[in-house]
């Protein structure tokens, strides 16, 4: 897509936003395991974690989200192009759900608005660094917009 940019000059910065992204999972995964080891696997249990509700299966599902999201960083090459904007559009899916079923027992991921809100953040943060961090060779990058309109600045 001729909209989408190519070798932004903030990529690393981007690139470091999504892997702060993935630890962020990764730590809250690890910690509401910790936390949430006893109770239930599903449902609203009311335990928070980082201010957050959460349950056995979405802090495995954290881990799992974050995990790949640390490994597209890492690997880089496009790679955390796609992880990023698929993984990040899963979020916002999983945090619409979360957010309708919030007060029902359909809540299996034992979310609390909070969790709905921090979901909905990192998804777009995602997918936002998923727009801005593809890389091309120059020779199929283009030249940038200022060049094709014109203007030096």
């Amino acid at each position: 897509m001729a909209h989408i940019p190519v070798n932004h000059p903030l990529r690393p910065m981007y690139r470091l936003a999504g892997f702060v992204a993935g630890a962020y999972l990764v730590v809250f995964g690890i910690v509401g395991f910790a936390q949430t080891a006893g109770d239930s696997f599903t449902g609203y249990t009311g335990d928070r974690v980082i201010g957050q509700g959460s349950n056995l299966l979405w802090s495995i599902l954290s881990l799992v989200i974050g995990a790949l999201v640390l490994l597209g960083a890492v690997v880089g090459r496009n790679v955390d192009v796609e992880v990023d904007k698929y993984l990040g559009w899963a979020l916002l899916v999983i945090g619409s759900y979360s957010m309708a079923t919030i007060r029902t027992d359909a809540n299996f991921l034992g979310f609390s608005m909070a969790t709905v809100v921090v979901t909905y953040l990192v998804g777009l943060l995602l997918i936002t660094i998923g727009l801005y961090s593809k890389v091309a060779p120059q020779s199929k990058a283009g030249a940038p917009r200022q060049v094709r309109e014109g203007r030096t600045a």
